[in-house]
């Protein structure tokens, strides 16, 4: 068992009730268990209150203080947030776009020693999610310059309509949740790779709460979360209050990034690597 104290995040993630660092203890076994059975089972897990208070307070000065740098966009898109594509008949989910408004603080813009950086760059984390996914292959932080760790904002009466996520996999943690609404939705495990599961996904984006999962997730709380399989969304923000969500993710493939479009459309721009990489071939899924 490793039992030295991982200084780098000691102070960000609460390791005395979450011991991650500490490889082979019941308390992380257990609950790397809990975590792969919830997600199996639902495609999602919270584990609460993993990052400190203090952690907590330090993420939100800072991403209060990079608001104004917020990419902001407002845009109707579908779930894909590609391009009409007339191929498809009216109503069908390629051709479903609903409105959004919402923002990130992009990665590139955080500072080198910012708790969120802190427990993203560190292998125990990394090390962690892995087993936590409980899966074959290897994970490795996301080569995107601009979306592998940012800060997800929403203001009052902004929303976040059905969508996939470009990766895989998604971690988050809620710096500051909303006076009201903010609720995250998902329909757990909706597509997988080569199936795209258009009835599913349209009956959904027209209404449909079967299957429709809710996740009311507090400051502190980590989310693991299957993004690319599982439609979701966060429903409107209600009341004055910012709400400010980190989003590290890890992926399989270290080299792939979102595509162009995919860039702009959720960041605000692109950068050369995002074009270099653009025809890069991954998964065969629309997006």
């Amino acid at each position: 068992m490793l039992t030295h104290r991982s200084s780098v995040i000691d102070d960000v993630v609460d390791l005395d009730r979450y011991p991650i660092h500490l490889v082979g203890s019941s308390v992380r076994s257990d609950l790397i268990a809990e975590t792969r059975s919830q997600m199996d089972r639902y495609g999602c897990f919270r584990i609460p209150d993993f990052i400190r208070p203090e952690a907590i307070a330090s993420m939100l000065e800072e991403a209060g203080t990079l608001h104004p740098h917020t990419a902001w966009s407002q845009m109707d898109h579908n779930p894909y947030a590609s391009p009409d594509d007339p191929d498809f008949p009216p109503g069908h989910p390629r051709r479903f776009f609903q409105h959004r408004e919402s923002g990130f603080i992009n990665s590139d813009l955080l500072a080198s020693d910012s708790p969120l950086n802190r427990v993203y760059d560190a292998d125990v984390m990394t090390h962690f999610v892995w087993e936590c996914l409980g899966v074959d292959r290897p994970i490795y932080r996301w080569a995107d310059p601009l979306g592998c760790n940012p800060y997800g904002v929403m203001e009052p009466g902004h929303s976040f309509p059905w969508h996939f996520d470009g990766n895989e996999f998604t971690v988050s943690i809620l710096v500051q949740r909303a006076q009201s609404g903010g609720v995250f939705e998902y329909v757990p495990d909706i597509r997988g790779p080569g199936q795209e599961n258009y009835g599913r996904v349209q009956a959904v984006l027209e209404g449909s709460r079967e299957g429709i999962r809710e996740l009311d997730l507090q400051p502190g709380d980590l989310q693991l979360f299957k993004g690319r399989f599982s439609m979701h969304r966060v429903t409107p923000i209600v009341g004055p209050t910012t709400r400010y969500i980190a989003l590290p993710t890890y992926v399989h493939d270290p080299y792939r990034m979102n595509r162009p479009h995919h860039s702009i459309n959720y960041y605000g721009r692109a950068t050369d690597l995002h074009h270099q990489r653009a025809n890069l071939l991954v998964d065969g899924l629309v997006d």
